[in-house]
Formats: C-alpha cells, structure tokens, sequence
C-alpha cells in the first residue's frame, strides 16, 4: 500500500479509501445491493490486511447502521490510532424539524449520535455532506469549528457544491480563526470531469485534498455500457450522473485494459490515482475482487498516449451530484 498526506495536513493516509456505503443492514434503507454485517466485516479486514487505514462513511447510510457495523469492525480488527475514520453530516436521518440539514443544533446533535453508532470518542475527518441552502454557512463553519475544539473531530472536510460555496465558507473560517476543510469529497471520474474547471484548481490553490467519490462511475467504467447490475437496477440516483455520450469512453477503457491485460477498473481508477490534488479515491466495494483491483490499480502508470485515449472523447455535462 501506498502512503500520502492527506492534502496539506500531516495526516498519512492511504492511497486508497474504503467506502462504507455499501456496508449496512439492507432493510434500513433504500440500497437493497447493502451488504449484512456478515458479509460487510471479511471485506473491512480484507482493506486492513491489504494496508488500507482510511474509511469514509456516513450517517445516512443504511439508516445509520452502516457506522455501526464499520465501528464494530474496526474496534476488533484495527489499532484505533492507526486508522482514519471519517464519517459525514447533511442528509435527513429522521423525520421531523432540526433531522437534517446543518444547523448547530443537528451538526452537534447528529455528530454525538455517529460517535455512539461508531463506538468512538472522535472522529478524524468530519464531513458536511452537502451544501444546506437552509443555513447560514457561518453558523455551520462555526458548529464544526466547536467540534474540533471539543475534541471530537480532528479534521473537516466538505463535499459536492460549487466552487465559489466552498471558497466562501474557507473564506468565513480564516475571517474568524475557525477550522478550515481540508478536504474537498467531489464526484469525479472518467464520465464526469466536471470538477477540473474550477473546483479542483480551488483546492490546488488552497492546499485542500480531494477525495473523490464514484472514481468508477459507480461500476459503468467497470463492465460493457449495456451491462447492468444489482446496483444499477435499482440506483435512482446514479441514473441522473451519466450520458448515453459517455459510451465511447467505456469502451475505450476496455480497450486500453485489454490491450495491459488488466481489469478495467485499474485503468479507470489510475486515471484518478494520476491527478496531484487527489489524495485518495473512495471505493465501494462488495466482492474480494473490488478491493483487489483497487490496490492493483496503485501500480498501473498510464503513458501519455493512454491518457489521450481515455480523455479525448469527453464532452460537457449538465452539473450532476450535488443535491
């Protein structure tokens, strides 16, 4: 496994992060691909073994279930000092005022709640899911800077909004002396290069570690464009991301993974892997073989003409992923 700091803090991080959405009790929420507890726990000690110590989840996974079969895991498998957790705020996790959003009164409440589901007194990276149009970002940059005073968070970090959002509220927490993000969780991916106009050069700029969700398109740069799976079938959301477009460049990964005679998820994620401002994909996983292609990918160097060939049949989309 290899090692990186996670933007410009001191944290070691892997180059790999495991994705815990796929871990949950299926009956919790609207994922039916969710993996049980028996199933979710070989995969987190397969990462462990393989040199993964960075796991992203979040409270709205599976209903919340998701934190606690990873906070079960990690607890038995893994040193908890050599392990960075993160863990996200945002979506509604129950009905009724104040069960969303972030607020002061959810981020402080919600964040106790993910403690106790994870079995941990903090957290490492404390994430705001998604941007709250609800609430001043003053009072939600200022809830999370208490946090970390608290002792209860280590690091912030933010995900899919546009770029002058997250320059705003970096803006509003060096005003202040509060708690910069030091992490941007954006969609990013073969498909959907949205992110390179200016939300990456941002966090170029701002020393700020991408960490990139669905760097597999959510498995479409991973099989034929007319496959489908489990997933897919019944992922509402994934079905708003991606263009009928985006075919050729499914293909064209094929193409350059038949030709190296690798999977071609260790095309897909290499290209990732090759951007400086990514810290660390984020992966899903929920075979052995996932987690397997995603540390090969570690060692798969694109040449130059590769890369062409992957990116030149790219074309512009609709903004996509941030709601």
């Amino acid at each position: 496994m290899d090692y990186t700091k996670l933007g410009s803090t001191g944290l070691d991080i892997s180059r790999i992060c495991l994705g815990c959405m796929s871990f949950g009790v299926p009956e919790r929420g609207n994922h039916e691909w969710t993996l049980d507890e028996d199933a979710s726990r070989p995969l987190i000690r397969q990462a462990l073994e393989a040199g993964i110590n960075f796991f992203d989840t979040a409270y709205v996974y599976s209903d919340g279930t998701s934190e606690e079969i990873v906070g079960r895991a990690l607890r038995e498998f893994a040193d908890r000092d050599q392990i960075v957790l993160a863990t996200k705020v945002h979506g509604r996790i129950r009905p009724g005022p104040n069960g969303a959003g972030l607020s002061r009164k959810a981020i402080l409440a919600e964040l106790d709640a993910s403690l106790r589901r994870l079995g941990v007194d903090y957290v490492d990276l404390y994430q705001i899911h998604r941007w709250d149009d609800r609430t001043p970002i003053a009072e939600t940059m200022q809830a999370l800077h208490d946090a970390v005073r608290a002792g209860k968070v280590r690091y912030l970090g933010a995900s899919s909004m546009y770029a002058w959002q997250f320059a705003k509220a970096q803006y509003l927490a060096e005003r202040h002396g509060w708690t910069p993000f030091v992490t941007m969780q954006n969609h990013y991916n073969l498909l959907y290069r949205e992110e390179e106009r200016e939300m990456l050069p941002l966090c170029a700029d701002l020393g700020v570690g991408a960490i990139p969700w669905s760097p597999l398109a959510r498995g479409r740069l991973t099989r034929d464009w007319d496959a489908s799976s489990a997933r897919s079938e019944t992922d509402e959301f994934g079905k708003t991301l991606y263009l009928d477009s985006d075919r050729q460049i499914v293909e064209r990964v094929a193409e350059v993974a038949s030709a190296r005679g690798v999977p071609r998820a260790q095309v897909a994620l290499a290209w990732v892997l090759r951007n400086p401002v990514v810290s660390a994909p984020i992966v899903g996983v929920t075979k052995a073989s996932h987690l397997s292609d995603a540390v090969a990918a570690l060692d798969v160097s694109l040449t130059d003409d590769e890369v062409d060939a992957l990116e030149s049949g790219y074309q512009p989309h609709p903004i996509a992923g941030f709601r």
